[in-house]
C-alpha cells in the first residue's frame, strides 16, 4: 500500500475512493472495504482510502474529542493488511476545513484524485460548516462521470457497529464484546522501554509499553498476549494506566508481565492485544500488598488461558 501525506497533485489513473476516519478498522470499516475492493475490481482501477489527521473532532474541539481507537501507525497497518492501494492522509487544518464543498470536490475529488467510484458513509458530512452532504456528491457524479454509493451502518444484531459503540464497550471493560464488534482484539503497539524495574525485584518483569500522550479508552488489569517481531503470540498479564499503587502522577504505561519467558524485549516494536478485564487500577496499603495482588492476577490470567478452547 503506498502512503500519502496529503494530495499529490500528480498524473494519476483513475480510482475507486473511499473517505472517513476509520479508527479502529472495525467489522463496519471492513465491510466498506471490501465493498471498495470489489468495485476497484469490477472497473479495473485501483483503490484508495481518504482519512484525515487529526481527526476532525480533535481539530473542533480537543477537550471534548473521545481517545482514538488506533494510532495512526496502527491505522495504517490495518488499512494495509485489508488490501487497500493507496492511502490518503489529509491534515486537517484551518484551510482543509474552511474549503467549500464544490471545490473539495471540484479540486481533490474530480482533479487531483481523478475519482471514478466513491462510496461514503450514509451519514458523510463535508466542507466549510459541514454544508456538503451525499446529495450534493451524488449529482455532481452525474455531471462529472463518478458513481458515488452510500454505505448504511453496519450492525450485528441490535449492535450498531460504529467506532462509539465499541469506545463505550471498551470503557465499560467488555473487551470480549469490543473485540467481536472490531473483528479481532483491542490492541496497542508501541516499542518496549526500560522501566523501573520494580517488577523484576519481585520476580514479575515486565515488557513496558509507554503510551507518552496518547488517551486510552479502558484502563486496568488483563490477561493479555504480547506478539513480538517473531510472530509469537506470548501469554501474559498486563497492567494499563498511570500506576497508582506506585506512583501519584504519571503518564500511561501498559506493562505486561509475561508467563516462562526470559528473552530480551527492548527497543523492539510489538503488539499487545488485551483479551479480558479482571479488575480496575487500584492503589494499597503497602508494597507487599500490591505484590500480593499481582501474584493473583497473574494467576488469574494464566487461568483464563488454561480455560480457553484449544
Amino acid at each position: 500500500m503506498r502512503l500519502h501525506f496529503g494530495v499529490p497533485d500528480l498524473d494519476r489513473a483513475p480510482i475507486a475512493l473511499t473517505i472517513g476516519n476509520f479508527d479502529g478498522v472495525h467489522r463496519g470499516h471492513q465491510a466498506m472495504l471490501a465493498r471498495l475492493r470489489a468495485a476497484g475490481r469490477r472497473l479495473g482501477v485501483s483503490t484508495a482510502v481518504m482519512s484525515f489527521e487529526p481527526h476532525p473532532r480533535e481539530f473542533f474541539r480537543p477537550q471534548d474529542a473521545p481517545p482514538r481507537l488506533t494510532s495512526l501507525r496502527e491505522k495504517v497497518e490495518l488499512l494495509r493488511a485489508e488490501g487497500i492501494d493507496e492511502l490518503f492522509v489529509c491534515h486537517f487544518s484551518a484551510t482543509f476545513a474552511s474549503q467549500s464543498p464544490q471545490a473539495f470536490i471540484d479540486q481533490l475529488l474530480v482533479r487531483r484524485l481523478r475519482t471514478r467510484w466513491l462510496l461514503v458513509g450514509d451519514d458523510f458530512r463535508f466542507g466549510a460548516r459541514r454544508a456538503g452532504d451525499y446529495a450534493l456528491l451524488a449529482f455532481n457524479g452525474t455531471q462529472q462521470d463518478f458513481a458515488v454509493e452510500a454505505q448504511d451502518t453496519v450492525e450485528d444484531g441490535n449492535d450498531r457497529i460504529s467506532s462509539s459503540r465499541i469506545r463505550e464497550l471498551l470503557a465499560a471493560g467488555d473487551m470480549e464484546h469490543a473485540a467481536h464488534l472490531l473483528g479481532r482484539p483491542w490492541h496497542l503497539s508501541g516499542r518496549i522501554a526500560h522501566g523501573d524495574k520494580v517488577g523484576r525485584t519481585w520476580g514479575f518483569p515486565t515488557a513496558n509499553l509507554p503510551l507518552r500522550h496518547r488517551r486510552v479508552p479502558v484502563t486496568g488489569i488483563f490477561a493479555a498476549r504480547l506478539t513480538g517481531p517473531d510472530g509469537v503470540a506470548r501469554p501474559g498479564v498486563a497492567s494499563l494506566g498511570t500506576r497508582p499503587a506506585v506512583k501519584t502522577a504519571g503518564l500511561q504505561l501498559l506493562e505486561t508481565f509475561l508467563f516462562d519467558f526470559n528473552g530480551d524485549l527492548y527497543g523492539q516494536r510489538v503488539q499487545v492485544e488485551l483479551l479480558h478485564k479482571f479488575r480496575d487500577e487500584a492503589s494499597f496499603s503497602d508494597l507487599d500488598a500490591l505484590r500480593a495482588q499481582i501474584a493473583i492476577d497473574a494467576a488469574n490470567a494464566r487461568a483464563y488461558f488454561a480455560a480457553l478452547p484449544g
